[in-house]
């Protein structure tokens, strides 16, 4: 059985307002009607039937009006003036109009008014209840006498509440303050908006202070007991939004984002998040995703070695959106690539045909099995041992497994007819100074070598380092702040080009799809970001205070800056504008395999030195860290990061 919560104490308010209103109207100011108190007394019961009664079909007293919207108030009004020419026929029809049109009206709209201000001041009185100013201690008392002291236990708990100050007086911002005011369970409390806007600054929006954006803001910010900044602006340009980040951060409050409407939780409350790694970059995310590179890939059997890395997972789930016949994830370590096969599963449903073989790329006979059962036709290669440090002190197997590894994958890919062949490179092949680097300088040799003479196509694709991935500062950082500090970092002036995962399996992707053969392409990531920048940030972001950075030195291999990677008058332009082919000459079969000779005496010899003095003699721009540091002050990489 259907129950109706009646707020009955309400009803009770509105027939005593009801009752005074026609007195007063009726029969105290009579005007040119001579009613008698019974003729008063029927005109009360007819309009109070019309009322009470609308009323109660349009459900006006089961709202919750400490709550009440705009729409509540329109429910009201529209009731009322049904209400009111009902009243009007049953007037003129039964009691011979006695009372003229213009005073029902009258008394109609006084009863709607008063009706509408003890509604108001409710819901006013509701929000304010829990201020330790007069008006709101004065407030709180009226509210438990008309509501009962019973309701004074639902009324939110400010005082563990986080205070915040909301940019954007805008749709979005006022959206966001309106759903934590009336949300009793909120663990927000919006204090004011602050706006660019000159002509809201001095405003009230739902009682909230609207503040210009000035030097003032800081000390308004303060007075109020502000805890943190929400940013509710979409549109915010990443020049303004990196401004605005560090103007507030700088100044000690913590800074978080709303994304109306897409961050809700499950139960359809507003969720406010912190800042994404992606987002420490202050700038729109680049997509390269087109029509052409997805048809590309669609029906295709695709391998991945690599596949369990943070590049390799995140290629197989761009892939898996382009319809591929059959995704093979290879990989030394079965860790990853089993996590992304049950993620990649279940998101599917189990109609993504993905598998998954374990072995190395240097293991001839593990990679004979796996071409012989799968026979892909396009083999992305983003297995390589990355890690400049670990590699400085194992060169012979960052040699055995980067750069042999990757021409067994091209042989392979000669005797198995495969369609295409894609090499995940790195912006420390630019210049390297580290083993690392020049292992990577080699692979992209190797790659436009074979284009020359093989009957695949091959393609490399060059980039910077990747937030978030295994291995990255971000994730260190972050552990040393969860820590407690201090955060370390190499030298205070080392700078890097940061792109995101998506953003780097995408350019494979497509850079890959393009390909006509032997393409270097490298990407134009923007400026160079400072590290110690990055930690400063995340150190803001964490909200956590007193943690220090110390610098521990440079590591061996290490320099100061990354190559920048685009100088667009020594690279050709390509269909997208953010991809760009390096103007390199393919080395002859002949020259490779003197090259790879020279390298592979030197691995027999599994000593380290040697195998480091023969990559310094097969990569001719392989220099020593400290020939490239000494010059770094007159860089133009260095001056890019000043201007950013």
């Amino acid at each position: 059985m259907r129950t109706f919560n009646v707020r009955w104490k309400l009803v009770l308010y509105d027939v005593l307002i009801l009752a005074v209103v026609e007195f007063f109207l009726m029969w105290l100011y009579r005007g040119n009607e001579e009613l008698s108190l019974t003729g008063v007394a029927l005109q009360t019961l007819v309009s109070a039937a019309s009322i009470f009664t609308f009323r109660f079909i349009g459900k006006i007293y089961q709202q919750m009006w400490r709550y009440g919207g705009i729409q509540c108030y329109i429910r009201l009004i529209i009731c009322d003036g049904l209400a009111l020419i009902v009243t009007a026929i049953l007037e003129e029809s039964l009691l011979s109009g006695r009372v003229t049109f213009a005073r029902v009206v009258s008394v109609a709209a006084v009863y709607l008014l008063f009706s509408l201000a003890i509604r108001m001041m409710y819901r006013y009185a509701y929000k304010c209840a829990n201020d330790t100013t007069r008006l709101g201690k004065l407030l709180g008392f009226m509210l438990v006498m008309a509501a009962g002291k019973g309701i004074k236990t639902e009324l939110k708990d400010e005082v563990k509440q986080t205070k915040i100050a909301i940019v954007g007086a805008g749709r979005i911002g006022v959206s966001l303050a309106e759903d934590l005011m009336n949300n009793k369970d909120s663990a927000y409390q919006p204090r004011c908006f602050i706006d660019g806007n000159k002509s809201k600054a001095g405003m009230l929006i739902h009682g909230l202070p609207v503040y210009y954006e000035d030097e003032k803001t800081l000390s308004r910010l303060r007075e109020l007991e502000v805890q943190e900044v929400v940013f509710t602006i979409r549109r915010l340009s990443d020049a303004k939004k990196k401004k605005l980040h560090k103007f507030y951060s700088d100044a000690g409050f913590k800074t978080k984002v709303y994304d109306y409407p897409t961050m809700q939780t499950a139960d359809g409350r507003r969720h406010l998040r912190e800042f994404d790694i992606d987002e420490l970059l202050f700038r729109k995310p680049i997509k390269i995703d087109n029509e052409k590179t997805n048809a590309y890939y669609r029906d295709k059997v695709v391998l991945i070695t690599g596949g369990g890395g943070s590049i390799g997972s995140e290629l197989s789930r761009q892939l898996a959106k382009m319809s591929p016949k059959q995704i093979i994830l290879l990989d030394i370590c079965e860790n990853g690539a089993y996590d992304v096969q049950q993620e990649l599963r279940i998101a599917y449903q189990g109609k993504l045909d993905i598998r998954i073989e374990i072995c190395s790329i240097t293991n001839e006979k593990a990679l004979t099995r796996v071409f012989e059962e799968y026979h892909p036709e396009i083999v992305i290669n983003a297995a390589a041992h990355k890690h400049v440090p670990l590699m400085e002190h194992n060169c012979v197997e960052a040699v055995e497994n980067n750069v042999f590894g990757t021409k067994m994958l091209l042989d392979f890919c000669e005797k198995y007819s495969v369609e295409r062949f894609m090499m995940v490179s790195t912006d420390k092949a630019v210049n390297p100074t580290n083993v690392m680097g020049a292992t990577k300088r080699m692979c992209e040799m190797l790659v436009q070598s074979a284009s020359t003479m093989g009957k695949f196509k091959c393609s490399s694709t060059r980039f910077g380092n990747v937030l978030g991935s295994a291995g990255s500062v971000i994730p260190l950082f972050k552990k040393q702040i969860a820590n407690g500090g201090p955060v370390t970092i190499t030298d205070k002036r080392i700078i890097r080009y940061f792109m995101t995962i998506p953003e780097a399996s995408q350019l494979v992707l497509q850079s890959g799809a393009m390909a006509e053969n032997g393409e270097l392409f490298v990407l134009d990531m923007g400026h160079p970001v400072k590290i110690l920048d990055l930690a400063e940030t995340l150190i803001r972001l964490s909200g956590v205070k007193d943690i220090e950075i110390i610098e521990t030195g440079l590591r061996p291999g290490e320099k100061l800056y990354e190559e920048l990677l685009v100088k667009t008058e020594e690279l050709d332009k390509t269909e997208n504008r953010l991809i760009f082919i390096e103007r390199d000459v393919p080395i002859s079969q002949k020259e490779i395999e003197k090259k790879l000779k020279i390298l592979r005496a030197a691995c027999d010899t599994n000593d380290d030195d040697a195998v480091r003095e023969a990559l310094k003699e097969v990569v001719p721009t392989y220099h020593t860290p400290e020939e490239i540091n000494s010059a770094a002050e007159h860089a133009e990489e260095m001056k890019e990061t000043v201007k950013a």
